[in-house]
């Protein structure tokens, strides 16, 4: 257990100091001072006629919907038109039409949520062009849309927030791209196949037959995860040797999963002029990222009380990566649930009750415990409005954030905003039990079925993507539901987080004075952290009682499911 804790110390260390570095970086590419593909930079705007001028909030939306619906319908066609397409060596029939609906929202929304087997279903093309393209521009939309909101936080007063395209190109050109490209090269180095071959067949030594899939593996692991994105190329994920080779591999992928969320509040702080600002912010995704870290460990490390005695000291790994051990399976489940990317490397329906709710609680808070790329700060600043808000109130002051009122309209939009879990979750889901569409893709009964159920339609709101396993998602009921839900959780959030940083750019900067609540201290960092756990608890505990919770007690008077 010992070396298990010393080895969570050191990835936070190791975490920190990747923030430190890239933090101020991308602050060097947005303020426009480190440009060496400038020339390419330059040739894209005047092929796409983009002239850079800043967008007030609302054109920044309409550039971000506008950019997201061309994906869907390019991807869309792609997956039902891919029989025709080249490089498709497997010859791969179309999606269905809900499958395909799906996939393109999933992937478009940076949810990548599968309801089929990447290696038996989807076309090397289809891989590249398709899935593989938009794991960058997925990505590069939730990064830049964060940038902006940033960019309002910290101007002094104006009338535009940034513009979309060129914070798109620089986020691919400067950022993704190459740290990307260098993932990819470890990986392939450390075995993952990155090739246009068909399936191979084998001859395994009972005599046995088998298919080994094959492919460009390495290249989309990168973004996946880079991007938290998440979508596999194989059905089982980072489970499977191909997709997640070695030690470092696994290691190097859970980096890559958390360095760009974990570099966001850094990167802000350098933003505002303040780095204390990023400080506290950062402070408080950490606590919460090492709460639900140890929560996770100990839970697992407890094992199956029924089982008690018959397996080594408690733990069971059913379910789980046996090759990197509990610590590091453990780090991949937290890792891929605090961020939007829903990439496994163990099945978390075989985790235990209390285990198997902590993943699920991290995607109910909103992924905002480091989060998504861009999309963990921006789902982060509302609940700092919110901490501001509830601060002026009780220091009896009007609200300020650096220096900017936090007033009526902050607070409505943030408010609608906060509505977007419950009603991804818990109406959808319920509308799936009232139909009867619920009970026929359970596995299990009982609250464990209720849990795979709202972890399903948790993780296609939340914009993860990952699986309890165990629920038959790949129905044109689920394909439709979830696939709204993903829609509702990406611009649920996307539209009133821009309104709300347009309001704040237009706002002057008062200066502070001694009443000020200040955003950059402990008091902060405590506030905040409470903030969030009692909103989440308030919201949420009642179906996470009759979940996991109540699994758990079962399991303790002898009863499983």
């Amino acid at each position: 257990m010992f070396s298990d804790l010393t080895f969570f110390a050191l990835f936070l260390m190791g975490l920190t100091g990747a923030g430190l570095v890239l933090g101020p970086y991308m602050a060097s590419i947005y303020q426009g001072r480190i440009a060496p593909l400038r020339r390419v930079e330059d040739a894209i705007y005047r092929v796409a006629g983009i002239s850079g001028a800043g967008q007030r909030w609302t054109a920044y939306a309409a550039s971000v919907l506008l950019f997201n619906a061309a994906g869907f319908l390019l991807l869309y066609t792609v997956l039902r038109t891919q029989q025709w397409l080249p490089v498709n060596p497997q010859g791969f029939g179309p999606m269905t039409p809900d499958q395909a609906f799906n996939t393109a929202v999933s992937f478009i929304t940076n949810t990548n949520w599968q309801s089929y087997g990447g290696e038996t279903t989807v076309s090397h093309f289809s891989q590249m062009f398709g899935l593989t393209v938009q794991n960058f521009l997925s990505a590069a939309t939730g990064i830049a849309v964060a940038v902006a909101v940033v960019r309002a936080v910290g101007a002094r007063s104006a009338d535009n927030i940034g513009n979309f395209w060129v914070d798109l190109t620089r986020t691919v050109l400067y950022l993704l791209l190459p740290i990307a490209a260098v993932i990819t090269l470890v990986l392939v180095w450390q075995g993952m196949p990155q090739n246009l071959l068909a399936s191979v067949d084998a001859t395994t030594l009972e005599g046995g037959s088998q298919v080994i899939a094959q492919g460009p593996v390495a290249s989309q692991a990168a973004i996946k995860m880079l991007g938290t994105n998440g979508g596999g190329f194989f059905n089982v994920n980072a489970s499977h040797p191909y997709e997640n080779a070695t030690g470092l591999t696994n290691l190097v992928q859970i980096y890559a999963i958390l360095m760009i969320p974990a570099a966001f509040p850094l990167f802000y702080g350098r933003m505002v002029g303040d780095r204390r600002q990023g400080i506290a912010i950062y402070s408080a995704m950490a606590v919460l990222f090492v709460g639900v870290l140890l929560a996770l460990y100990f839970a697992e490390s407890a094992g199956n009380p029924l089982y008690a005695g018959l397996t080594e000291p408690g733990v069971s790994m059913e379910g789980k990566e046996t090759r990197f051990g509990l610590a590091q399976t453990v780090l991949f489940t937290i890792a891929t649930t605090v961020a939007s990317c829903g990439a496994v490397n163990a099945m978390h329906d075989s985790l235990m009750a209390l285990g198997g709710m902590i993943p699920l609680f991290n995607m109910l808070l909103g992924e905002i415990i480091f989060g998504g790329v861009g999309a963990g700060f921006y789902g982060m600043v509302l609940y700092v409005v919110l901490t501001v808000f509830l601060a002026g109130l009780m220091v009896g002051r009007t609200p300020e954030w650096l220096g900017k009122k936090i007033e009526a309209r902050e607070m409505k939009l943030a408010a609608v905003t906060l509505l977007v879990m419950p009603t991804g979750v818990l109406v959808l889901a319920a509308a799936s039990i009232l139909t009867g569409n619920a009970q026929t893709a359970v596995q299990d009964a009982g609250p464990h079925g209720l849990s795979e159920l709202i972890y399903a339609y948790t993780s296609g709101t939340a914009n993860n993507g990952s699986a309890f396993a165990g629920f038959g998602a790949n129905t044109p009921w689920h394909n439709t539901m979830i696939g709204m839900a993903m829609m509702l959780g990406r611009w649920g959030y996307i539209i009133p987080v821009l309104a709300i940083a347009g309001g704040l750019a237009a706002k002057t900067r008062a200066p502070q004075t001694a009443g000020t609540f200040p955003t950059h201290g402990v008091a902060f960092t405590v506030l905040l952290i409470a903030t969030i756990l009692i909103v989440g608890a308030l919201t949420f505990l009642p179906v996470l009682a009759l979940g996991p919770i109540a699994e758990h007690v079962s399991m303790i008077s002898g009863q499983t499911f």
